[in-house]
C-alpha cells in the first residue's frame, strides 16, 4: 500500500473519531461528479448515455463545496464524465484542499497537459489517470486509438512537475495476467505511479455488456495476477485487505454509504455505480435509503460486483475491527493459493428494477422548467 503518511494519519484519525462516537454508517470517500459529459465514449461506460440537456448540466463551485461540507468525508474523488471539461475545476480543487481534504481528480488525461498549469502540487492533491492496461488494451477499452500515448505523455509531464500520480485501472473479462503484470511493472517502476485496481462492473446502459467479470472469474483473474507479482514490489493506493478480497480470501458485504455520490441529479442511491434514485440532501441519503435492499445477495444488479467503490470501505471497516489480521495480510500480501472464502448466496436477492427513464424524465422536466423561468425573468426585465 502506498497511501502517503499524512493521508493515512488524517483518515485514521477520522476513522477513530467515527468508531469512538459509535456511528454505524459514515462516509469514507465522497464521489463528486460535477458533470457527466466526457470527451470519450468508452464501450464499458454507462455514465454518458444521457440526453444533451443533462450532459450540459454542471454543478457550480459552491454546490460542489457545499456537498464536501455536507458529507464530511476526508477524501473527495472528482469524477464524471471528464472533470477537466468543467471550466472551474481548478477552483473546486482549490476549495477542497483549503479544507484539508484530499482531492483526487480522475481524468482520461486528454486535456491534462492543457489544464495542468491551473493546479499546484500538494500533499492534499493528486491525479488519478484512467489506463486500462497497455497501449493495445487501453485504446481498445476507450474505443479510440492514440489515447494511451497521449495519457503517458501527460503523466510524465505531471510527474516531472511534482504532482502525485495514480493510475486507475479497470480490468475486464479476457484480461491476460502476464500483460497486466507487465503493465503494473511499467506503472510502478517507470512512471513512478501507484495503481487503483478494480474489476469491471456491468453498467446497465453500457454498450458492451459481454466483457464484464463475474465474481468467480474476478477472483481467479486476480489470483493469477498477484501470483505473478510475487517479489515485484507493486504499489497500490488501496488496502491489502481489499486486494485480498479480490483474490477470494475474504467474504465482505458491500458498504455503499462508504462512498456516497453527488451528481447533477442529487445524491445518488445507493452508490456510485447504481442510479436507483436520488436524495435531495446527504442527510436524506443516509437516513432514508433502504440500505438492506442493496448489495450482493440482496439485489440482482449487485450480484457480480466486487468494485472498490463498494468494498474498499468494507475492507477498511474490517481493518478497524481486526487490526492484527490486517497486519498479517499486509505482511504476506494477497493470498493466491488454497481454498477461497465462502461466497454470498444469491437465492434471496430481489429482481432488478430499471429506473433510468424515470430519473432522466424528471431531470429533463426540471431543466425545462428552469429555462422557462429564466426566459420569463429576462423578458420581464426587458
Amino acid at each position: 500500500m502506498a497511501i502517503p503518511l499524512i493521508q493515512q494519519l488524517r483518515v485514521g484519525g477520522y476513522l477513530l473519531k467515527q468508531t469512538l462516537s459509535g456511528r454505524k454508517r459514515y462516509p469514507l470517500v465522497l464521489m463528486l461528479e460535477p458533470l457527466l459529459r466526457c470527451n470519450l465514449a468508452c464501450a464499458g461506460c454507462g455514465k454518458i448515455d444521457y440526453p444533451d440537456p443533462i450532459l450540459n448540466q454542471r454543478l457550480s463551485v459552491q454546490e460542489c463545496l457545499d456537498a464536501v461540507d455536507e458529507c464530511g468525508a476526508p477524501v473527495v474523488v472528482i469524477a464524471g464524465g471528464e472533470p477537466l471539461l468543467h471550466k472551474e475545476i481548478d477552483k473546486i480543487v482549490e476549495g477542497i484542499t483549503a479544507r484539508k481534504k484530499f482531492a483526487i481528480v480522475c481524468t482520461n488525461a486528454l486535456l491534462l497537459e492543457k489544464k495542468m498549469h491551473l493546479f499546484k502540487p500538494s500533499p492534499y492533491f493528486n491525479w488519478s489517470i484512467h489506463l486500462d492496461g497497455d497501449r493495445e488494451d487501453h485504446d481498445r477499452a476507450v474505443c479510440q486509438d492514440g489515447v494511451y500515448d497521449r495519457a503517458i505523455a501527460a503523466i510524465k509531464k505531471a510527474r516531472d512537475m511534482g504532482f502525485r500520480i495514480n493510475i486507475n485501472c479497470t480490468l475486464y473479462d479476457g484480461a491476460q495476467p502476464e500483460k497486466v503484470a507487465n503493465f503494473f511493472d511499467m506503472v510502478n517502476h517507470e512512471l513512478g505511479a501507484t495503481v487503483t485496481l478494480s474489476p469491471g462492473y456491468a453498467y446497465e446502459r453500457a454498450p458492451d455488456q459481454e466483457h464484464f467479470l463475474n465474481r468467480e472469474r474476478t477472483k481467479t483473474l486476480f489470483r493469477d495476477i498477484f501470483r505473478l507479482g510475487k517479489g515485484r514490489k507493486w504499489s497500490f493506493s488501496q488496502s491489502t485487505v481489499f486486494l485480498d478480497f479480490l483474490t477470494g480470501n475474504q467474504t465482505f458485504h458491500c458498504t455503499p454509504w462508504g462512498n456516497p455520490t453527488k451528481t447533477v441529479f442529487g445524491w445518488q442511491r445507493p452508490c456510485y455505480l447504481l442510479g436507483e434514485g436520488y436524495a435531495p440532501t446527504f442527510k436524506a441519503l443516509m437516513e432514508e435509503t433502504d440500505w438492506d435492499a442493496y448489495g450482493t445477495g440482496n439485489y440482482e444488479k449487485c450480484a457480480n460486483c466486487m468494485v472498490h467503490s463498494g468494498y474498499e470501505a468494507s475492507a477498511v471497516a474490517d481493518i478497524v475491527k481486526h487490526p492484527f489480521k490486517a497486519l498479517a495480510i499486509e505482511l504476506r500480501g494477497p493470498r493466491t493459493e488454497g481454498p477461497m472464502a465462502p461466497e454470498i448466496p444469491l437465492d434471496k436477492q430481489r429482481p432488478a428494477e430499471y429506473n433510468y427513464s424515470k430519473h432522466v424524465d424528471e431531470a429533463l422536466e426540471r431543466i425545462g422548467a428552469s429555462k422557462l423561468e429564466q426566459a420569463e425573468a429576462e423578458a420581464a426585465a426587458e
